[in-house]
């Protein structure tokens, strides 16, 4: 597969938002937001979003630049409606004013609705870690065709759901757990569909309900549905991410007539550590904690035990060093959205040098 620098991707994603009516700051914060996505590990979440953007921006269901409208404000809890904005500025947006408040007041509840597609929750995780707050989300997906087979279900009738947790760990780097309560992200289907290669058992089942490696009829034809993880825990917390994203948030939910978009809505709390004590202590007991989980001898075939958020820094330490791969159809898929915004090859050829 081609390898990029994350430079070169950075500058393919920037000229693509910007040609979709970006500013500069929103193309920037949409460009760092899916090549750090890349840099971890998660390709799903990553620059092959790209022709998904451009085909909602020419749907007129994602729109660049957009206002934010704050629909309540009581203090400790903040409501924003996104209004189809691009996700990755709504969301950074959203989460800043949390941390704000929650440094100013000990914590918010942040309500965040109707945001286009806000990718990696993590992400902003790791912005209110490194403000010294814990950070947890429920985040629904709508507007689109129900993906999500939930337990005892033969076919879909929600979204991939993501919870996202994160608290600020010992030497700057958090504990941060972030998944879809599918067994696999969406995207992650659309990698192996892409490379042509089959997922791991488990993670799909066909038009009929029955299990499937082949994400093919997933991808292409829309049929079938990713499973809910850990049968019916990770089901219950698939339908809990929509409840408290749609029903509690006031986002759009899973049974609203779709568009053909992507809509995320989101319950987040930020809490201020400082306000809970000694910020040191707790970081400290928080490094006491995964040393302890780590002291445990690894199982066979593993070299070591791992906590959350350990393995998007080693894949991002790796990639940052080698390059990312992206697979040849994704990055015909991406030139091809490129050229429907008007971008030459000449031009695009450019920025992908880097």
């Amino acid at each position: 597969m081609p390898v990029f620098s994350p430079r070169a991707l950075d500058s393919v994603t920037r000229l693509i938002a910007r040609r979709m009516g970006s500013d500069e700051a929103e193309a920037a914060e949409v460009a760092d937001h899916l090549v750090r996505a890349n840099l971890a590990g998660h390709d799903s979440h990553g620059v092959g979003m790209l022709p998904r953007y451009v085909e909602l921006f020419h749907d007129g269901l994602l729109v660049p630049n957009q206002t934010p409208v704050i629909v309540s404000d009581t203090g400790a809890v903040l409501v924003i409606d996104a209004r189809r904005g691009c996700g990755q500025h709504m969301a950074n947006d959203a989460v800043r004013r949390a941390i704000a408040r929650a440094r100013d007041i000990g914590a918010c509840v942040l309500a965040l609705r109707n945001a286009s597609h806000i990718g990696r929750i993590g992400t902003y995780a790791e912005l209110a870690a490194d403000a010294g707050c814990a950070f947890t989300a429920f985040v629904n997906v709508a507007d689109h065709h129900d993906i999500q087979a939930t337990w005892q279900a033969a076919e879909p009738r929600l979204g991939t759901n993501p919870f996202c947790a994160a608290v600020p760990g010992p030497d700057g780097e958090p504990v941060l757990l972030d998944m879809a309560t599918t067994t696999i992200a969406a995207g992650k289907a659309r990698v192996a569909y892409n490379k042509g290669v089959p997922v791991a058992d488990g993670c799909l089942i066909d038009a009929e309900g029955a299990p499937t490696n082949d994400p093919t009829g997933f991808i292409r034809d829309h049929t079938g549905a990713l499973r809910a993880f850990g049968a019916h825990k990770g089901s219950g917390l698939a339908v809990m991410c929509e409840i408290m994203a749609a029903a509690v948030a006031g986002g759009q939910g899973a049974f609203a007539p779709p568009k053909g978009g992507i809509l995320n809505s989101m319950l987040a709390t930020v809490i201020d550590l400082s306000k809970l004590g000694d910020p040191a202590a707790i970081t400290g007991d928080v490094g006491a904690v995964t040393a302890y989980v780590k002291s445990a001898r690894p199982a066979p075939g593993y070299d070591d035990v791992l906590v959350p958020g350990e393995p998007e820094r080693r894949h991002a330490v790796e990639r940052a060093e080698r390059g990312i791969e992206v697979d040849g159809t994704t990055w015909r898929d991406i030139r091809a959205a490129a050229e429907s915004l008007g971008i030459s090859a000449a031009e695009f050829d450019q920025a992908a040098a880097g």
